[in-house]
């Protein structure tokens, strides 16, 4: 298995194909209205740093980062194809957008998930991650957990 990430545009068809499939497993465990996507229509939809793996030319996984101020980053739309689970993939993506966040000087880095995805929510603590208050557009929903991580340099990563 020889994975590569590559960053991508977000109409790239392999990265809408993977967040159609993240999207289908998340309204099977959630309420359509606790499922926070990314809105593909905003302006600034642009902005958002897309990351895919692939495992020789399939598409197995894909994450991102979007701003949230001058300091902080969110990680979103983080998936791995279920057949490529616990191979490292997740963490490959993970440091890579963690090492870009922090080459565009942000200092955190957040996520939000939620209990019924116990195996995220290991994922994300065995990486440093730590539970804080809901923020943002999560405040309000009770099944959301967020976390976040001080972002230093790439030698702590």
């Amino acid at each position: 298995m020889d994975i590569s990430l590559k960053e991508v545009d977000f109409r790239n068809p392999d990265l809408l194909h993977l967040i159609t499939k993240l999207d289908q497993y998340l309204y099977e465990i959630y309420p359509a209205d606790e499922v926070f996507g990314v809105d593909f229509s905003d302006p600034r939809i642009a902005e958002i740093i897309f990351v895919i793996a692939y495992d020789s030319d399939v598409p197995v996984g894909c994450g991102a980062i979007r701003r949230v101020d001058h300091d902080v980053v969110e990680l979103k739309r983080f998936f791995v194809e279920v057949d490529y689970r616990k191979r490292g993939i997740a963490g490959k993506i993970l440091r890579y957008l963690e090492e870009r966040a922090i080459n565009l000087n942000y200092g955190v880095i957040r996520l939000e998930t939620g209990a019924p995805q116990s195996e995220s929510i290991y994922f994300y603590k065995k990486h440093g991650y730590t539970e804080i208050e809901r923020y943002g557009e999560y405040v309000a929903c009770e099944s959301s957990l967020c976390y976040e991580k001080q972002l230093s340099s790439s030698e702590d990563l």
